[in-house]
């Protein structure tokens, strides 16, 4: 993942199904489980020592709600790898929320938008060819 960020947070009300679901859709993007706890778990890059997404039940206890407007979009190596990532991702409980495919961005800007069990949206992006 990209260093721009030192770390982004989506919240949950089912660790254990967002963990399912997070396994399965971050895999093709190269991103791994670096941390297991009761209230949270946490995604990197084999390549960086830092946990960079935080899957987590929100600090304040009360419930997790969608972010209107808030997407993270998550780096991915190839084509191949945002048509695994969406198909993982409705696999493992995701809903669609767009195709693969060029989208209107950028001339080699490919894409898959999905939402996880909780309602979060995120996104794959390749830019190139």
């Amino acid at each position: 993942m990209a260093e721009t960020f030192l770390y982004l947070t989506i919240g949950t009300n089912d660790v254990a199904r967002a963990a399912r679901f997070y396994d399965a859709a971050l895999a093709p993007l190269g991103l791994i489980r670096r941390a297991t706890e009761d209230t949270e778990v946490g995604y990197g890059s084999p390549d960086d020592p830092r946990t960079r997404l935080w899957i987590t039940q929100p600090f304040d206890d009360k419930p997790a709600t969608v972010g209107n407007g808030t997407m993270p979009a998550l780096v991915a190596s190839s084509r191949q790898a945002v048509d695994a990532f969406h198909k993982a991702a409705l696999a493992a409980g995701g809903t669609d929320e767009g195709a693969p495919g060029l989208r209107p961005y950028g001339p080699a800007f490919y894409a898959a938008y999905v939402r996880d069990p909780d309602g979060n949206k995120l996104s794959a992006v390749h830019e190139g060819p």
